[in-house]
């Protein structure tokens, strides 16, 4: 019978080289897409005209982040209204009764120190009152990348300002469509 141990020792040797040759099977694909800032104009759920746009979608593989209008039934990860002084308030899918999908997180960071989003700490099931200024983090629902990974979309954004007349929200975001990706800096993502 033959000695199993010669090919023993050359998995030891050759193993981990293959290995790191192969790359990690569960990492991520190297990021392609640039992190760039826009500026969006939303509208209240409540007190506006139905045809104009309530919510946000982050974007996947297939489509990019764009403005939504609800009736239409088109998936969002965060609606916005306004509360009785005139603040805006961000809505992810649990404080609107549609599953706790999609979370948000106030941060007291400036737009530009946020570098990474936290993985944890988000509201799932209410909404979120911000002032003129104010910044938040967000993440989509759990979508699945093109690499078939479950994964979801990160972003930041900045309330710039709030026009009680038309009651229309503007803020500037930042939205990582790189699936998987934490990085909120503008360029293409590291991590």
């Amino acid at each position: 019978m033959r000695s199993l141990r010669p090919l023993v020792i050359l998995g030891l040797i050759f193993g981990p080289v293959l290995a790191a040759a192969c790359g990690d099977p569960f990492a991520l694909p190297r990021a392609t897409l640039n992190n760039i800032v826009d500026t969006v104009s939303l509208y209240a759920l409540n007190g506006t005209p139905p045809r104009t746009p309530s919510a946000y979608y982050l974007g996947s593989y297939l489509a990019p982040p764009v403005p939504v209008l609800i009736q239409n039934g088109t998936g969002f990860d965060f609606a916005v209204d306004l509360d009785s002084a005139y603040r805006p308030m961000l809505l992810p899918t649990g404080a609107l009764r549609l599953g706790r999908a999609s979370g948000v997180q106030r941060t007291t960071l400036p737009f530009d120190s946020i570098k990474i989003a936290p993985t944890g700490g988000f509201q799932l099931d209410s909404a979120v009152t911000f002032d003129v200024g104010e910044r938040a983090i967000v993440h989509s629902r759990d979508t699945r990348c093109s690499f078939n990974i479950p994964a979801v979309y990160y972003a930041k954004l900045q309330i710039l300002a709030v026009d009680s007349a038309t009651r229309r929200i503007t803020f500037q975001i930042l939205v990582n469509d790189n699936c998987g990706y934490r990085g909120l800096e503008e360029g293409v993502p590291r991590r």
